[in-house]
């Protein structure tokens, strides 16, 4: 069985490299990375569920390429930009539950302010804005779970 935090170092050399499969097969177990457009898929299966587990899998992937884009994506507007997790972790606005948040929609943000924080395996990572604008848009909860590549916020850039 894999640890998390190698996991996680895996999905990062995945999206940072541009090599679109890793398939590392060890000790009865198998990890497969896909790099997708800025996101990773990460699957674990045992060598005994493996044949059910790949069947689904590519159900899932084949449902996942016919979807409609989400909602919340960025309109075709040129001077919008996504912020994304760069990490798997817990989504939080604010440095403490009592504190307010480091932002608001409508507030005017500098390129490398904090935007808040992705928790992962007890680090708090602070996500700074890659761009100075407004915010129009924050995406994820409060204490929500986010993925690798998840767009957190929209930014009208300036």
């Amino acid at each position: 069985m894999y640890k998390f935090e190698e996991i996680c170092e895996l999905i990062e050399l995945v999206g940072s490299s541009g090599v679109s499969v890793v398939e590392i097969e060890h000790a009865g177990s198998r990890v497969r990375v896909e790099g997708r457009l800025q996101a990773a898929v990460v699957q674990q299966i045992s060598a005994s569920a493996e044949a059910a587990a790949v069947t689904d899998v590519q159900s899932a992937e084949v449902a996942a390429d016919t979807q409609p884009a989400p909602a919340d994506s960025i309109d075709a507007d040129e001077d919008m930009h996504g912020i994304n997790s760069p990490i798997v972790g817990t989504f939080y606005r604010a440095p403490n539950p009592d504190a307010d948040p480091y932002v608001k929609v409508g507030d005017f943000i500098e390129q490398g302010q904090t935007l808040c924080i992705v928790e992962a395996m007890k680090l708090m990572n602070e996500i700074e804005s890659d761009v100075s604008g407004t915010v129009v848009k924050v995406l994820p909860e409060n204490a929500q779970p986010v993925e690798y590549g998840e767009q957190l916020f929209v930014v009208r850039s300036s």
